[in-house]
């Protein structure tokens, strides 16, 4: 038999590395789809996965992450904010630094982190919406990425919330390029960004009943209505040839 030579991750494996056995479990999956009662026919019925979530790092993180992370918490200091009240863990996974931050004191993070000299993360490039429904008390995850035009770095802030409370401060007052961002995340996951200037869905109509990325929408048998709507005779129709 010959060896695979990507299966001790050897050079070229494009699977990526197993997280450190000290993550969080959040929920064993079983099947492809969550189909329950024996209505998954993919033929990966018996398929059981574990959703880890990758746990707190100890320093020294590496590189150039240490030096974000104490420039980081010496700003807070300065502006009287313990930093252990604001970060409420530091992940390094995949080669990726993603500071957690407590959802009240994500402005000011966010605006220390774009104006202290040594950190200058100028540009938000957006936010994503995730929603892990066995992250009970912490189900919805707003998760935002920034760069660093300055010193060439590329960073993570991760908010969570509750589903019974899914509120987190809008930085659009910081990034205002967050605007439609964090529209469609309130659109497709229900988190609602306090402070936001117009928080309307930006993709589905005003109308529409649930958040059709969260992982309890249903998958299908969604009556489908929209009020008002017409559609206009073929000859009205718009062309594009």
């Amino acid at each position: 038999m010959t060896e695979n030579p990507h299966a001790n991750g050897g050079e070229g494996n494009a699977v990526p590395a197993p997280r450190d056995t000290a993550g969080e479990v959040i929920r064993v999956r079983k099947g492809m789809f969550g189909a329950n009662n024996g209505g998954d026919t993919s033929g990966y019925g018996g398929l059981v996965r574990t959703i880890t979530l990758p746990g707190a790092a100890s320093r020294p993180y590496g590189g150039w992450f240490d030096e974000v992370a104490d420039e980081l918490e010496g700003a807070l200091e300065e502006q009287d904010l313990l930093p252990g009240n604001a970060i409420e863990k530091t992940v390094v996974d995949r080669d990726e630094l993603t500071f957690h931050i407590a959802r009240e004191h994500l402005v000011q993070v966010a605006r220390t982190l774009r104006d202290d000299p040594a950190l200058r993360f100028e540009l938000c490039t957006g936010v994503s919406g995730v929603h892990f429904p066995g992250d009970t008390g912490r189900e919805l995850h707003a998760v935002y990425h920034l760069r660093s035009l300055t010193h060439g770095r590329i960073i993570r802030l991760e908010v969570s919330a509750p589903d019974s409370d899914p509120h987190i401060p809008s930085l659009v007052t910081v990034y205002p390029t967050n605007d439609w961002h964090e529209r469609e995340a309130y659109d497709f996951f229900g988190l609602i960004f306090d402070g936001h200037p117009a928080l309307t869905r930006i993709m589905m109509p005003d109308d529409w009943q649930g958040f059709p990325q969260r992982k309890d929408y249903p998958l299908g048998g969604i009556a489908v209505e929209y009020k008002g709507a017409q559609i206009p005779a073929p000859d009205q129709r718009r062309s594009y040839s």
